[in-house]
């Protein structure tokens, strides 16, 4: 007698389910892979959701004020980078656009001076070291885009600390995203598609 398994119509039957769990695993590797390529405009639109939950019922930020992301409010974004700095939530999705562009030590930078200048005397020195090493060193970790010479005299300045010592590359670094990164936010899906969702009904 033949065994099942050398006969020709089940000779595959054991090998089939294995071949079709392969054949899934490849169709599942594929949506994984496509779904890597969507991976930061999910990730962008998760923390808008968590940014703008509710625009009717705003959001609640670390001082426990409710803020009302206004339609009005974005559309200011777009007239300078002073206003969309001035926001919060501005200064959070922009921070993310700089994240998509691999830049994001810029306004991490901007915003440690602006910590920094309001800084007690007696707490300069701690701060300022920290800011020269973390972004004007020439081996930082998040090295921002200066020349040699302000670096240098950052690095001075860092050295007998003033409330002012950053200001000058602090400058530099607001004008490199202000003719740079901000433009190209302004024209991004990012900023686009949030002001779709403030007002749904204006592009029909």
């Amino acid at each position: 007698m033949l065994k099942l398994s050398k006969m020709p119509g089940f000779f595959f039957s054991h090998n089939m389910t294995e071949l079709n769990g392969k054949e899934d695993c490849k169709l599942a590797e594929g949506r994984i892979h496509k779904k890597k390529q969507k991976s930061f405009g999910a990730d962008f639109k998760n923390y808008l959701k968590c940014m703008v939950p509710h625009i009717e019922s705003g959001i609640k930020t670390s001082n426990t004020r409710n803020v009302l992301l206004s339609t009005e409010e974005v559309i200011q974004w777009s007239q300078s980078l002073e206003k969309l700095l001035a926001s919060q939530s501005g200064q959070g999705i922009f921070r993310e656009f700089l994240k998509s562009e691999f830049s994001e030590e810029n306004i991490e930078f901007w915003l440690a001076c602006e910590d920094y200048k309001k800084t007690k005397s007696d707490h300069l020195q701690g701060k300022a070291e920290r800011i020269y090493e973390e972004f004007v060193q020439s081996d930082a970790i998040k090295q921002i885009n200066i020349d040699y010479q302000m670096r240098e005299a950052t690095a001075k300045k860092a050295q007998d600390p003033t409330p002012t010592s950053f200001d000058e590359a602090q400058k530099t670094v607001y004008t490199l995203m202000e003719r740079d990164s901000y433009p190209r936010f302004l024209k991004s899906q990012t900023y686009l598609n949030l002001l779709n969702q403030l007002q749904p009904n204006t592009s029909k």
